[in-house]
């Protein structure tokens, strides 16, 4: 009996601790939700600095998910800024007396190029309203380089370094893996769909000769990009920028110096002494600053009362049918959005910001129709983000008039279909085996416990053709092109914003704020407008009810753990997901 109640009582105090955890948790959760929902405004005093540091990943439009970036480890959310307030926090304090100067803190910077690139012109244009940028780093990595090179001062770590060595890609090859677990892909594309090589992995064991050459361009279009905005801002020409990456000669902090890659070697303490000198403080005082993220809440000047609205609505992530979210367009939420905003009187203009790598043909041409009859309506613009290929641009090709990023990625028009064979893996490795019984002679069409006949393949690869055929025709019925010449810079190739423009495929060059410049021109707006963003967000809290399932705790944990290989994680599930006939990215691609 005593051995019962000692057994029990140890249950019990287990149960007990368990549950001490778990509130402990769910408070944690709650503080963190309600410092996101604090939006008093924020007062800032004379010579206050605007600090930013750009290691979360930047998204297009800040998050109230109170899960984005959440660390468990420590309950506190990095309570990330997308880069609508970016860039509207940046003009701000062009114009905030209260505001001297900015401090970027970047040793690693977490953005796609195209963002990376807005930003950049964004602080460019900060200059001219005659206030400072000082930067400082431990060390810089390239694309936290790129931007750190628009300061009028960079200070680099005694001990720190420099990468700067060129832009490479590299992807996994799963062939042979596949074929020791004896898994077939069957693979159907569109007809010399030779660029579209999202299914490469699984057919060879390196880049063929058509993925190579547009990887190579693709990097080499986006480093021209980058190389030059360099040489402009440090005055070091882009052929001995070239030199110094081929030779990785910037290694060390005495090689960054003497290359005039920065204007100082310096520790943290003497930075703030020069942020001090800067802002008029003694050498104890303490530093007035503001982060980024929390001069959201800071009011400078009036905001606009006009009842005339230029929507922006956000289609971001993999396409697919639904509702989606923030970070996944799902065709049934984005229609309804574009539905709204076409039929809401007060809005004159819309534009749609895209950053997505494709996905479901289908959920694709849903989105487009939507496109087409807002569009029919009043002024539709296009802006396009890092990605706004395959799908991306597919939903993209109906709009008035396209701005692109010189560094998004978008084209790659082709289609694809990958249906897996794991008959023999079942029965050569697990010993199970299928049988059935049907009533007609392809009830078993796609059957991933076996092979497709001749007859089912023909079958795809027939509706393969025909939606290629729908891609190329829609492509060049929208951009006055022929379709003869759409196939040629078709076949799932991907281009770059600046390559986009030579070829037809976007009209201008320019981001997000020059594309809603340009709707409200279109609707005759003048300055008397004000924007609003959709689809609307719903309140943290909210969130955080709905989002309380295992799998999002253990997305964010995982997330948390994998780091910057946690989009790799992402898209080999995004992978097996996948739906019907896809209009997607060839490859996934992270630039650094």
């Amino acid at each position: 009996m005593k051995q019962f109640f000692k057994f029990m009582f140890a249950s019990f105090a287990g149960t007990l601790l368990t549950l001490l955890i778990l509130l402990f948790i769910f408070i944690g959760m709650i503080t963190a939700v309600i410092s996101m929902s604090e939006d008093n405004e924020v007062k800032l005093k004379p010579n206050t600095v605007l600090v930013a540091d750009f290691s979360v990943p930047v998204s297009d439009r800040s998050p109230k998910n109170p899960f984005e970036n959440f660390d468990f480890s420590t309950f506190k959310s990095s309570n990330p800024i997308g880069l609508n307030d970016i860039l509207k926090n940046i003009e701000k304090a062009a114009t905030d007396p209260n505001i001297a100067g900015i401090y970027l803190d970047l040793s690693e910077v977490s953005s796609g190029m195209a963002n990376l690139q807005e930003i950049r012109h964004k602080l460019v244009e900060f200059k001219t309203s005659g206030k400072w940028i000082i930067t400082y780093g431990e060390s810089f990595s390239q694309g936290a380089y790129y931007l750190a090179s628009v300061s009028d001062e960079i200070y680099l770590n005694p001990k720190g370094m420099i990468l700067f060595k060129g832009l490479n890609s590299q992807i996994a090859f799963l062939k042979h893996m596949l074929e020791k677990v004896e898994v077939e892909m069957q693979i159907i594309r569109g007809p010399n769909n030779q660029f579209k090589s999202a299914v490469e992995p699984f057919m060879y064991d390196k880049m063929s000769d058509a993925n190579r050459l547009q990887t190579e361009k693709l990097l080499n279009s986006v480093w021209s990009e980058m190389v030059a905005d360099i040489s402009a801002s440090r005055n070091i020409s882009v052929s001995e920028l070239n030199l110094i990456a081929d030779e990785l000669a910037v290694s060390n902090a005495k090689k960054a110096l003497e290359l005039k890659f920065v204007d100082g070697l310096a520790y943290k303490d003497e930075i703030l002494s020069k942020l001090r000198a800067k802002t008029d403080k003694a050498e104890k005082d303490k530093i007035e600053q503001v982060t980024l993220s929390k001069y959201t809440n800071a009011k400078v000047g009036e905001d606009s009362k006009s009842k005339n609205k230029v929507a922006v609505i956000y289609a971001v992530g993999e396409i697919a049918g639904g509702d989606g979210s923030d970070n996944s367009i799902g065709s049934e939420g984005l229609s309804k959005t574009i539905r709204k905003a076409r039929e809401d009187d007060k809005i004159k203009a819309i534009v749609m910001r895209v950053n997505s790598p494709g996905g479901s043909a289908l959920a694709s041409e849903i989105i487009r129709r939507e496109v087409e009859l807002a569009k029919n309506e009043k002024p539709f613009i296009i802006s396009m983000g890092n990605v706004a290929a395959s799908g991306g641009y597919w939903i993209s090709t109906n709009a008035d008039y396209i701005f692109s990023d010189a560094n998004t990625i978008t084209g790659s028009i082709g289609v694809f279909g990958v249906i897996p064979n794991m008959q023999k893996l079942f029965n050569n490795k697990f010993g199970i085996t299928f049988d059935r019984a049907m009533t007609n002679n392809n009830a078993d069409f796609i059957d991933v416990m076996q092979p497709l006949s001749p007859f089912q393949e023909a079958k795809i690869q027939q509706e393969v053709v025909e939606i290629y055929n729908d891609f190329t025709s829609l492509v060049a019925s929208t951009r006055n092109l022929r379709q003869t010449f759409v196939d040629s810079i078709g076949q799932g190739r991907v281009w770059t914003g600046t390559d986009a423009l030579e070829i037809g495929l976007v009209d201008e060059i320019g981001g997000i704020e020059k594309a809603i410049a340009y709707a409200a021109e279109k609707a005759e707006l003048g300055s008397d407008y004000r924007v609003t963003e959709l689809p609307e967000q719903k309140e943290p809290f909210q969130q955080l009810i709905e989002e309380m399932s295992g799998q999002t705790r253990t997305k964010a944990a995982l997330k948390a753990e994998l780091g910057e290989y946690y989009n790799y994680f992402e898209y080999v599930q995004s992978m097996t997901k996948m739906k019907g006939v896809q209009a997607r990215m060839p490859f996934y691609i992270d630039i650094r």
